[in-house]
């Protein structure tokens, strides 16, 4: 059972990101402010989903929640900053998207830089022990996997509709064949050899 908040006395947002141990794409993060009184047996980390079953939820965080924003860092900006920086700042920028500010925010992971002058708590999995990181996992998920499936259209070679970026065999093995795109992320191992040639070849739509 995930706790529905840290402090009840206080206005709570729960932030994740996803994609950041991804090859290719942006990064994106959620910010998610919900009712104290929130409540859903579904509700869990993203990764512990099944698909149908995000975007079901995506459906009720969406609407029920009282505020909720989506941050998004570029893959150019991801290799001029970090991946580490490039997802503090993705959720930084969902949280300045936030119609309610809130008073506290209960951050996934045990790293954060702090926002504006609001207290923050680093929880290590988080979203599986609060209400609001797991619904920012779950909107964090689902928009990026919109976007990766989006780009898929534009270089279908890489089949980023099934592995959304991620290192795998086939999409390590496109890259070689067919070259980097202008989504990818270019101070990664792309090739998984710990040295991408400089001379991988940008790919053409298509």
């Amino acid at each position: 059972m995930l706790l529905p908040y840290l402090n009840a006395d206080i206005i709570e947002a729960g932030c994740d990101e996803a994609g950041r141990g991804c090859l290719a794409g942006a990064v994106y993060a959620a910010a998610v402010i919900l009712p104290k009184d929130f409540h859903n047996e579904q509700l869990n980390d993203s990764k512990q989903l099944s698909e149908r079953q995000r975007y079901a939820l995506r459906e009720v965080i969406t609407r029920e929640a009282l505020a909720w924003a989506v941050g998004v860092v570029s893959p150019q900006e991801i290799d001029q900053i970090n991946i580490l920086n490039a997802s503090i700042l993705a959720m930084h920028r969902a949280i300045d998207g936030l119609s309610i500010r809130p008073q506290h925010l209960l951050i996934d992971g045990n790293r954060f830089k702090k926002y504006q002058d609001l207290p923050h708590t680093t929880i290590v999995k988080g979203d599986g022990k609060y209400l609001s990181i797991a619904a920012a996992s779950i909107l964090a998920k689902t928009y990026r996997d919109d976007y990766m499936n989006r780009l898929h259209e534009e270089y279908p070679y890489y089949g980023w509709d099934k592995n959304k970026g991620y290192p795998t065999k086939q999409h390590r093995t496109a890259i070689a064949t067919h070259g980097t795109t202008p989504y990818h992320r270019l101070t990664f191992d792309l090739l998984g050899d710990r040295h991408t040639p400089a001379n991988l070849r940008p790919r053409t739509k298509k």
